[in-house]
């Protein structure tokens, strides 16, 4: 059985799971899919077309599901797409994509969205991702699994977060940041690698000690990023996290930070 507080708003189309709370003063909008377990505070606002997973929490003031304020968008009916066990703090929005890019943002699986951080539309946010307080993603930001942005981190549309990657607080990154970096600075300057955050998850020494040979090969060197690409071919082959580093910096787009 759903929980539905009275004083809530719930669409006729709306599909409310088993288990799912909703509390007073919320307002879920139509084509809303909120699966089982799911609680949503008070005040919270969702519009659809959104989908929502199992056991996420949702805290007040937050808007999710809403029109992105692009000029490009023009009322198409696009999507957010929400995954499990998610938690969602107070005041976060997070907008629907549009038809020039995917036609949806997604968010993972086991994320912290904490207060006041704003997702723009067409983003995509992988698996235990921390967006610090204040966060704020432009529209087409990919953020790998495992990456922590520090608040008030900002964040320029179509760059890429590599995978366990970490931001300092008031940082400004207008380049792509390769997987396992930690960058601060406005605007945003590579100063290590995300090792505690490694050691955390139990990688092995060994893994850490190429990974940091691998960073100085691209950031200490003084090589061009083509150069310190073909530096990490043999290095890459002994370990899958070095060769997701070097995939990072070789996938990208707008350039990395360095």
């Amino acid at each position: 059985m759903s929980s539905i507080d009275p004083r809530a708003i719930i669409d006729p189309s709306a599909k409310l799971a088993d288990g799912v709370e909703v509390g007073p003063w919320s307002i879920v909008g139509p084509d809303v899919e909120i699966g089982e377990g799911t609680v949503i505070g008070p005040h919270v606002v969702l519009k659809g077309p959104t989908r929502i997973g199992k056991h996420n929490r949702i805290y007040q003031f937050s808007s999710i599901g809403e029109d992105t304020p692009d000029l490009k968008y023009k009322g198409e009916p696009t999507r957010l797409v929400i995954g499990d066990h998610n938690v969602i703090r107070e005041g976060v929005t997070i907008h629907r994509g549009t038809v020039q890019d995917r036609s949806e943002t997604t968010l993972g699986d086991h994320n912290l969205i904490m207060a006041y951080a704003h997702i723009g539309h067409d983003s995509v946010i992988g698996n235990h991702c921390i967006l610090v307080n204040n966060t704020a993603l432009a529209g087409h930001v990919h953020v790998g699994d495992w990456a922590i942005l520090s608040g008030y981190t900002l964040v320029h549309q179509y760059c890429h977060i590599g995978a366990h990657a970490f931001s300092g607080m008031g940082t400004a990154i207008g380049k792509d940041v390769p997987a396992f970096v930690t960058v601060f600075g406005s605007p945003a300057e590579a100063r290590s690698m995300n090792f505690e955050g490694m050691r955390r998850r139990g990688f092995s020494d060994e893994v850490i000690h190429d990974l940091r040979r691998a960073y100085k090969i691209v950031y200490r060197q003084g090589l061009t990023v083509e150069e310190a690409i073909k530096e990490l071919d043999e290095l890459a082959g002994q370990h899958p996290e070095v060769e997701l580093f070097r995939q990072s910096i070789l996938n990208s787009a707008r350039g990395i930070t360095r």
